[in-house]
């Protein structure tokens, strides 16, 4: 009995904690009274947890509350500095790394390329990048948050299946645990961009999300009433290996015709080479020494200079995208599906082409009620993804 008590104190006042911070969190600036009012807490309850907050510098008073009459209350903010978070990208051709604050501002940033390195080379990769930010924090470490290509289980932080790194069953919380003992979480990359925008984006604190994150590879990540919806098995929003040609062309997967295959970064750059190889006049040719020295970077720019052949290669990969998002669409009728990663920066006509066949694929009514629209923040949407795990699961943060 007398356990089960402490137990239920303890978890109460654990609960209260992470209420009253995310609450000071989401206001930005708030009195304490606001506080009481919004988590309908206490006063005293309130008073209490902020003075365990203070003591722990992870809340401040900064400056008072204007008020017709009476005396001001004291503002509270959260220190923004009182942790660092180290956040791993490793959904591109180059890791990426970061230092990121509490409120999701990028002290550093590092990125090293792969160079076609897989299994544990690559996971060796991830530890020279986490080595090469270690020296640069000045605060306390909260964690490492890890955004990764597959299908992920992310209670045991185990990357059971990323085709491209060749990763089978790897146990990556565990080796980056045992390497740096810090709390250690990981998410499936479109999982990250999904967080990402629901905790530090245009689109913040909206119940119903989708992103859509077309880059190297391809995947979706959904937030249902607030909450990451991961699917049985944790593969929810796989898209990238969704068949759209029948009979088309093999993927790393083993399939034929998936997504990916015609819609992803990589496809992107192949059929650039194509057109630059056949024609040595075109605008691609002027972003590379060689065809085979295109990437997407050198794509884009040769699209926003205005080589015409690339015209229907976008419209080609808006009209495969917005097969597999009509099914989104359909099945989730969410207000907001966000495309994100690397193919996104194809802008308006890419927008166009999806829509258009979204519209063809759903009933008028559901796609009229759903905006689709770029994610607002750029590359670094799953380094600021990995950031929102840790928050959510070391502070409480939703």
């Amino acid at each position: 009995m007398y356990p089960q008590k402490k137990a239920t104190r303890e978890l109460t006042k654990l609960h209260n904690r992470r209420l009253v911070f995310t609450t000071i969190y989401n206001a930005k600036q708030i009195s304490r009274a606001d506080v009481a009012r919004l988590t309908d807490l206490t006063p005293t309850t309130v008073s209490s947890v902020v003075s365990e907050l203070m003591r722990k510098r992870l809340v401040i008073e900064d400056g008072t509350a204007s008020l017709p009459r009476g005396k001001p209350p004291a503002v509270l903010q959260v220190n923004k500095d009182a942790y660092h978070m180290i956040c791993l990208d490793l959904a591109k051709a180059s890791f990426q790394g970061a230092v990121i604050n509490l409120r999701g501002e990028i002290l550093c940033q590092r990125s090293i390329y792969l160079a076609g390195r897989t299994g544990d080379a690559a996971v060796a990769v991830a530890f020279d990048l986490i080595d090469s930010l270690l020296p640069t924090i000045g605060s306390p470490v909260l964690g490492i948050a890890v955004g990764a290509p597959g299908i992920i289980d992310p209670d045991k932080g185990i990357v059971h299946r990323a085709v491209n790194f060749e990763w089978y069953d790897l146990p990556l919380r565990q080796r980056l645990y045992e390497r740096y003992r810090l709390p250690v979480y990981i998410a499936n990359a479109s999982h990250a961009a999904v967080l990402a925008e629901y905790t530090f984006g245009r689109r913040r604190n909206v119940p119903d999300l989708v992103v859509v994150k077309v880059g190297y590879d391809v995947g979706a990540g959904t937030i249902l009433n607030g909450e990451p919806f991961l699917g049985h098995g944790f593969g929810a929003g796989e898209i990238g290996h969704m068949v759209v040609v029948e009979n088309g062309e093999r993927c790393m997967c083993g399939n034929f015709g998936c997504l990916e295959t015609v819609s992803s970064s990589r496809a992107i750059v192949k059929r650039a080479q194509a057109i630059a190889r056949s024609n040595p006049a075109s605008l691609l040719n002027k972003f590379a020494p060689t065809p085979a020295e295109l990437d997407i970077r050198s794509v884009l720019c040769a699209y926003e200079a205005g080589e015409p052949a690339l015209r229907p290669v976008v419209a080609e990969v808006g009209h495969y995208l917005g097969i597999a998002i009509a099914s989104l669409v359909s099945v989730l009728s969410v207000p907001y599906v966000l495309i994100a990663g690397s193919v996104s920066n194809f802008g308006q006509p890419l927008l166009d082409a999806i829509t258009q066949e979204v519209y063809a694929r759903s009933l008028a009514r559901m796609v009229s009620q759903t905006t689709i629209e770029t994610a607002s923040l750029g590359a670094r949407i799953v380094l600021l993804g990995a950031a929102g795990l840790l928050l959510r699961h070391e502070m409480g943060v939703i």
